[in-house]
């Protein structure tokens, strides 16, 4: 007997979906990238020939429409996240949409609107990867000890005025496209939302998204998480884990490379350069495609996903409240 395998469309013929999620739809045992859609036929035509895929679409509404597509992945730019999450839930499409979910915490609890009967989750890849698990293991066995902070850093450098994810019209930024990680890594590890935010924003003169931010959340219990971003610094990643017996930092947080094994450090501080820390070296994985399975194996079997519409929504009131203590110049309540 043939195995079940939920048919996906992606919607548009973004970077990420091309190099990124494709491949790893592809690789899922229980997925299968069957078309493609562009507003010009012959992107998605391409895009489909290079890459395998059966169909391909000239709109994304023909896409949406076609019977048998059972999900879609939506990796359009920010500020069509949510428009066209709602027409594929409409149409009866489950959906995997690209982070941040939306532009603000009510354009995400738009998707409130969505039936019942279909999934949306948000495209946080990173809490499907091993070395996640790995640490929020450890963090609930009490390995660490009592954690306290959670750091974070996560920079690129991107000047180029063409770049989408330099329009504040359509959702760039530094919070924006990867404040959102260090955000999601305090609610995964915490477990809990935070309380308080307080942020320091630097903004480009030219572009006018936020180029740099520093902001620190108060989880409450004295549990805090402080992370830094930016659009325009050296490329550099970062997650440590701080605990009061020992500390797990996890050395390719966000772009853990598909394929290959993973470290995370354990360190009980014996030796203040780390040379006395002990590591854990996690299996090979590619946490697209983990996210694919997942995701297709809810839809199969019927069962509920572990992150759903609230948790977006939830995530997006964090974003909200930081810019909003750019502006107020003081912490503000979640």
């Amino acid at each position: 007997m043939t195995k079940r395998k939920i048919n996906w469309g992606i919607l548009s013929t973004a970077k990420i979906g091309l190099e990124k999620v494709i491949p790893a739809i592809q690789k899922s045992s229980s997925s299968n990238a069957l078309g493609i859609a562009s507003r010009n036929a012959g992107r998605s035509a391409r895009a489909a020939n290079d890459l395998g895929i059966q169909k391909s679409y000239a709109s994304y509404e023909a896409l949406i429409a076609d019977p048998e597509i059972d999900a879609i992945y939506n990796p359009l730019p920010n500020h069509m996240h949510v428009d066209w999450t709602l027409a594929a839930a409409r149409a009866g499409k489950h959906v995997l949409c690209e982070k941040p979910i939306g532009l603000n915490a009510d354009d995400a609890r738009r998707l409130l609107q969505c039936p019942d009967n279909v999934l949306i989750a948000e495209a946080f890849m990173v809490r499907y990867h091993p070395q996640w698990l790995r640490v929020r293991d450890l963090v609930r066995s009490g390995e660490l000890g009592e954690v306290r902070a959670v750091q974070a850093a996560f920079s690129y450098f991107n000047t180029d005025g063409s770049d989408i994810r330099n329009r504040p019209d359509a959702g760039g930024g530094a919070m924006m496209d990867i404040g959102c990680y260090p955000i999601t890594a305090g609610r995964f590890l915490f477990e809990n939302e935070p309380v308080q935010v307080m942020a320091l924003i630097d903004r480009d003169p030219e572009f006018k998204t936020d180029r740099m931010a520093s902001v620190v959340a108060d989880f409450g219990r004295g549990r805090q998480l402080s992370f830094v971003v930016s659009t325009q610094l050296c490329p550099y990643q970062t997650l440590n884990v701080l605990g009061t017996k020992a500390r797990a930092e996890i050395m390719i947080p966000y772009n853990a490379p598909a394929g290959e094994e993973t470290v995370v450090v354990i360190d009980d501080g014996q030796s203040l350069d780390g040379s006395l820390a002990g590591c854990e070296i996690l299996p090979a994985c590619d946490q697209y495609t983990e996210q694919a399975e997942q995701f297709s194996q809810a839809i199969l079997t019927g069962t509920a996903l572990p992150y759903g519409i609230a948790d977006s929504i939830a995530s997006m009131r964090v974003l909200d409240a930081v810019f909003a203590s750019e502006h107020q110049k003081k912490w503000i309540n979640v």
